[in-house]
Formats: C-alpha cells, structure tokens, sequence
C-alpha cells in the first residue's frame, strides 16, 4: 500500500472514530468508537510491519506479535452485527423500521464493520508476505498456509474477546490472570466456533484476492 493511501486510511479512521465518539456516545452504541479504534490499531501496526527492506529482526516479530494481540478486533466488529436486534424491528415483518435514527445507527454499524474488517484483511495478507519473506517461505502455497494460521488464531482471538470478554490490553497487561481460564475454555462449542468464523474469515479472504487481483 503507498503512503498516500496509508494516510487516506488513517484520516478516515480518525475522523470516523471523532464522529462516532461525538453521535454515539450517549446511545447504546457508544461502545462502537472504542471497538472501532481496537479494529484500526492492527491495521496502523501492520504499515510498520515489513516497510524496510532490512527491518531490524527484533523491532519486526516485535510488532508483528502485537499486530498478531490486535488483529482479531478487526474481525470482531463483524460480531456487533448482532446488536442490530437493538434496533427493534418491526415485530409483524421482522424488518426493520422506516426510522431514519435506526438506519443511521445502521449506517455506522456497517461502515465500522466493512472498513475494519476489510482493510483488517489487507494487513492479514501484508502481514502474512512479510512473515514468509523473513523466513524465507516465498510461494503461494506458504503464504495461504500462513494465513490459514494466522486466521485460526484469530478466530480463537475472536471467541476470547466475544464469550469471555478479555480485551487485548487485559491480556497484555494481565496475561497470568488468563492462563487458567485459557486452557479450560476448548469445548466442542468452542470448537465449532472457531471453525465457523475461520469459514468466515476465509471467505471475505478470498472476495478480497478476487477484489484485489481484478486487473480489468
């Protein structure tokens, strides 16, 4: 990605993120700007991952680690979807209501779901490249391996912070704390949790390599 559209996505997120906090905050959607911020934060980390040709190995699985902390929250605000059902649809229909106050928290809803989950996805692949350059795995087949990976683990990310609701800066701060709760937490419910949202995850992958690789 050049820097021009580095700083587009950057200037997009700040502003979107001030308006949020601004109409939102008073509502129960105000918990949308701070997951939109965690949803940005891998995606500002992966602009450092890889952008030198010799990046300093330290500073490179430095960040990479945390990206890798970070990155389910771009996903996760796919999950929100589910708070449409405060938006009270109409009982007859089930649709919602002609209201232009719940279609403007709609609105919001989709624009931080697509945009974190979408760019999310560009620093998946950037990210998964520069981890397969560094360890000297160039091809296609070992960077889709990397990914798969990268995607489970983010798929487990996403049942952490969504069942058991442990933030990232929890587990960075607190990471003993968790130990326990970690390893009792594999269940076949969880299981098929992780399994569905990496179907998930895989799909919008592949939407964004046939979006990405149209040269028409």
């Amino acid at each position: 990605m050049s820097q021009n559209k580095k700083w587009q996505v950057r200037i997009f997120f700040i502003g979107w993120m001030v308006l949020l906090f601004l109409f939102l905050r008073d509502t129960r959607f105000g918990f949308l700007a701070l997951n939109t911020l965690l949803g940005y934060i891998p995606i500002e980390l992966s602009f450092h991952i890889g952008n030198k040709p010799h990046q300093n190995s330290f500073v490179f699985w430095l960040l990479s680690l945390l990206w890798l902390l970070f990155y389910p929250n771009s996903p996760y605000i796919l999950t929100d979807l589910l708070h449409l059902a405060w938006l009270h649809p109409d009982e007859a229909n089930g649709l919602l209501r002609l209201d232009p106050h719940v279609w403007f928290l709609y609105t919001c809803l989709m624009i931080s779901a697509l945009s974190c989950a979408f760019i999310g996805f560009w620093s998946l692949v950037h990210v998964a490249k520069a981890i397969d350059v560094k360890i000297h795995l160039p091809g296609n087949f070992s960077n889709f391996v990397t990914i798969v990976i990268l995607t489970v683990a983010s798929s487990i990310g996403l049942f952490i912070g969504r069942f058991m609701r442990v933030h990232t800066i929890y587990l960075i701060l607190s990471p003993r704390m968790y130990i326990r709760p970690f390893l009792n937490m594999w269940n076949m419910h969880m299981l098929v949790f992780v399994f569905l949202m990496t179907v998930l995850q895989l799909m919008i992958y592949w939407i964004y390599t046939i979006i990405s690789n149209n040269k028409e």
